[in-house]
């Protein structure tokens, strides 16, 4: 008796029609890939085909691991001249994501709320005193 290993799912009552859904995630993969043509064809015309940060070079057959990274991490902001624009491999493109992750969230860090147990010794409460004195 030979087993199935793989049964469709059963459609849920109230979901999305699959037809639609992959519709939809059709349209917006083509409209992605619309965007990226745009500046990215525009960045590998204008710049040589080395990452930035680590210096690696690329061929025509290794090409698709060359990204095109915005240095102000607004993606609209694409000038003709390329001027907002920098070529990293896959590696040094996330890692800068990384790094920028980071910085934004180390911005709204803060150590915590005062406590009544903080210190409360003064060292130049008296300092105007001590300088008037004559030695």
């Amino acid at each position: 008796m030979a087993t199935t290993l793989f049964r469709p799912p059963r459609p849920v009552r109230g979901a999305l029609n699959q037809e639609k859904l992959n519709e939809i995630v059709t349209q917006a993969r083509d409209e992605h890939d619309q965007r990226l043509q745009g500046y990215r064809e525009q960045a590998l015309r204008l710049y040589p085909w080395v990452c930035t940060r680590c210096g690696r070079g690329f061929t025509p057959e290794t090409v698709h691991d060359l990204t095109v990274h915005h240095r102000d991490h607004n993606h609209d902001n694409n000038p003709p001249d390329g001027s907002n624009w920098e070529l990293l491999c896959r590696y040094c493109h996330d890692n800068e994501h990384a790094r920028y992750t980071d910085a934004v969230l180390g911005e709204g860090m803060t150590l915590g709320p005062e406590t009544e147990g903080s210190a409360t010794f003064k060292p130049f409460a008296d300092l105007r005193a001590r300088l008037k004195r004559e030695p």
